[in-house]
């Protein structure tokens, strides 16, 4: 699986050239509610040529799901399938069009293109947040969405994650950096990659102490 980190918490896995986008943020929607949230990273618009098949929603915050953004790739003549929470849910589905809206609730679980999805807890500020496990059946990537350290977490969670990915950022309701320290020791994974740094911040992931972490850089590939 190819991951490619798209800035704040948006991320692009692909495999055989089946796409899959989670929270992408690629606007400026953010800094017209709040002015000190702006970009610091330009928008790539190269990315907007880019076909999902399957987007992923984790909360209905505008970092994660942007109208903006979403209005590039889905659309009433796009074909994708969307796997999003109740909150994102009964936004999103009014695009309507030939998009398949699948309710995405913890515990949920979705299989396309011999990929399974399970939506997870996570513990954020939105009503009802999840994280994603992506297992393509060679390794699974487990993807936190925003969330606050929590115990019952880890109960859905399987021991043999291969890549996690975490927000460390440690305001709205995320993990500071020694929290997602703690809670990548117990997730135990191969790979750790601190996300949602350095797009309204300055703030960057040289603090955040776990073996096996790899910083990513916005645009680019994340080596696995």
């Amino acid at each position: 699986m190819r991951v490619t980190y798209l800035g704040q918490a948006g991320l692009l896995f692909e495999k055989d050239g089946f796409k899959i986008m989670i929270d992408p943020y690629l606007s400026d929607s953010v800094e017209k509610i709040n002015p000190k949230n702006y970009r610091r990273v330009k928008v790539d618009e190269s990315f907007f040529k880019i076909k999902p098949d399957v987007m992923i929603f984790t909360h209905n915050h505008l970092d994660h799901y942007d109208p903006e953004t979403v209005a590039h790739f889905i659309t009433e003549n796009s074909n994708i399938t969307v796997l999003a929470p109740k909150s994102v849910w009964d936004e999103v589905r009014k695009i309507g069009g030939n998009n398949n809206y699948v309710l995405f609730n913890r515990h949920t679980e979705w299989t396309e293109n011999d990929i399974k999805f399970t939506a997870v807890k996570a513990e954020h500020s939105d009503i009802t947040p999840i994280g994603v496990i992506i297992d393509d059946g060679e390794r699974k990537y487990y993807v936190t969405g925003d969330t606050l350290y929590n115990e019952e977490i880890f109960g859905d969670i399987p021991s043999d994650i291969y890549a996690l990915f975490l927000p460390v950022n440690g305001v709205g309701n995320n993990m500071n950096m020694t929290d997602a320290a703690r809670f990548a020791n117990r997730i135990n994974a191969v790979k750790t990659i601190p996300i949602h740094i350095g797009m309204f911040d300055e703030l960057t992931a040289d603090g955040f102490e776990c073996e096996n972490t790899f910083i990513p850089t916005i645009y680019e590939e994340i080596r696995l």
